[in-house]
């Protein structure tokens, strides 16, 4: 007879491990007997809060569609401007890109919808900025964690362009995704502490 144990978690408690910028990694979640190893996903585009809070709207983690926790902080920087500050980022001189780290279940959802789902709430097409939001750190970028994921997102790519922007360019920058510094821990779910507060005006879904 096999014994299932089982883990009663209070509400607040598991909040916070679900927002928690901690990266643990490999980590294995147990759905219905089978192991399944969580992904990530690393995105940038334009202002790290609206990327972060267009996300979670639509995969808010307590409701299981897949995204189990991000965090937002800066990546695709030069390798001797080691862990950033945001005011070192926004100057341009770093090479960093304000993004959103999404760690996901792949058994609940595929890279290829969140790829998708990055397409539709930002402006592709703009390059160095989003919005009034100007500089090489609000570029447009997937940063990729395996050759399968690089697969896919130039060919959602190909798809998206033909199927929103034919006849414009997509300069959305497809690379190995590199070292990761998470972001000031005011900066972490900000819009969802500050509802009032700054959101890139491209972040928004687009069709």
């Amino acid at each position: 007879m096999q014994l299932i144990h089982l883990i009663i978690v209070p509400p607040r408690l598991l909040a916070s491990i679900v927002h928690s910028n901690v990266w643990i990694q490999p980590r294995i979640f147990v759905n219905t007997g089978a192991h399944t190893q969580s992904e990530i996903a690393t995105f940038a585009a334009g202002c790290f809060w609206g990327v972060e809070h267009i996300f979670l709207k639509e995969y808010p983690p307590s409701q299981n569609k897949g995204i189990l926790k991000t965090s937002v902080g800066y990546t695709g920087g030069l390798e001797k401007a080691q862990n950033p500050t945001y005011r070192e980022v926004c100057t341009g001189t770093t090479n960093h890109a304000e993004a959103l780290r999404i760690e996901f279940d792949p058994s609940t959802i595929q890279y290829e919808e969140l790829v998708e789902f990055f397409y539709r709430t930002h402006d592709p097409t703009a390059l160095n900025r989003q919005g009034g939001d100007v500089g090489t750190q609000y570029r447009s970028a997937i940063f990729t964690h395996s050759p399968e994921q690089s697969k896919i997102a130039k060919g959602v790519t190909r798809k998206v362009h033909e199927e929103h922007f034919k006849g414009q360019t997509i300069v959305t920058e497809i690379e190995e995704a590199g070292q990761w510094y998470d972001a000031e821990e005011y900066h972490q779910l900000y819009l969802f502490k500050e509802p009032n507060g700054y959101q890139c005006p491209t972040h928004k879904k687009h069709w």
